[in-house]
């Protein structure tokens, strides 16, 4: 019979994989992070050895330069009972494609496999993991949610934000028809393509427009940056948030790009 798996520690060690755009562009959706998680019952820790995951490298065809990124990556966090990063992307990155990366490399493949079923994007940590049904949070307007398509996609992040969401007194959430299309932004692909991803945001944007609602969120910065950009642009009023701000009740701040 095979060894039953070790039970789930009531009081996690956590790292915290804060992402190079929430380091550099948006940190309190770290704060707002590392709140939702103390909340939760978990220790958590932000290694300082933390780099990029390596997901612009392997996107662009460098897989030599991915892997030396993500062994250093590998190593930072192999402590820890979990990682959770504020991003599907990033999580994605290390949960399916890091055994991809090192599946000819007999060193680094079960080191690559086993950091992958300890990672977990945020949200879904928080729901899946921990078991949270509800927050304290409080914020009056009415929000749709963006997919992206890692977190869809990769790893089956979908109703774990608006379980969440429901429970914040004073927010309405409002469906769009193109909630799990893409926003354009797909990391390299608008530097490629920008005229392509720019046509493909103005589909998300129309449709955000559509839903009436006054507040866009996602859980990803790439896609939210995208979108509040071209948002602006437009002229339009919405606002764009990260989950994790509202969830976390952390709402203090300007929204993304100001809008």
């Amino acid at each position: 019979m095979p060894a039953s798996p070790p039970p789930a520690p009531i009081s996690p060690k956590v790292g915290l994989f804060v992402t190079c755009l929430v380091d550099l562009m948006r940190p309190s959706v770290g704060f707002a992070a590392v709140k939702l998680l103390e909340d939760a019952g978990c220790r958590v820790e932000v290694p300082s050895a933390q780099t990029c995951c390596g997901q612009p490298a392997w996107n662009s065809g460098d897989s030599a330069d991915a892997a030396t990124v993500a062994r250093g990556l590998i190593a930072a966090f192999e402590p820890f009972d979990y990682v959770v990063a504020p991003s599907g992307s990033c999580a994605g990155m290390i949960r399916v494609h890091y055994p991809e990366l090192f599946a000819d490399d007999p060193d680094w493949a079960p080191r690559a496999r086993a950091l992958a079923a300890k990672t977990h994007e945020l949200i879904s940590f928080l729901v899946d993991v921990r078991g949270l049904t509800r927050v304290a949070a409080r914020l009056a307007a009415t929000a749709t949610y963006h997919d992206s398509c890692s977190g869809l996609r990769e790893l089956g992040v979908k109703r774990q934000p608006r379980a969440l969401l429901a429970t914040v007194a004073g927010l309405e959430l409002r469906e769009g028809r193109e909630a799990e299309t893409c926003c354009g932004f797909g990391g390299l692909f608008c530097v490629k393509y920008p005229d392509v991803s720019t046509g493909i945001a103005d589909v998300k944007t129309a449709d955000i427009a559509a839903t009436g609602a006054d507040l866009v969120l996602g859980g990803d910065m790439g896609c939210l940056m995208n979108i509040a950009g071209r948002l602006r642009r437009q002229g339009s009023t919405a606002a764009v948030r990260h989950v994790a701000e509202v969830l976390a009740d952390v709402t203090a701040v300007p929204p993304i790009a100001g809008t």
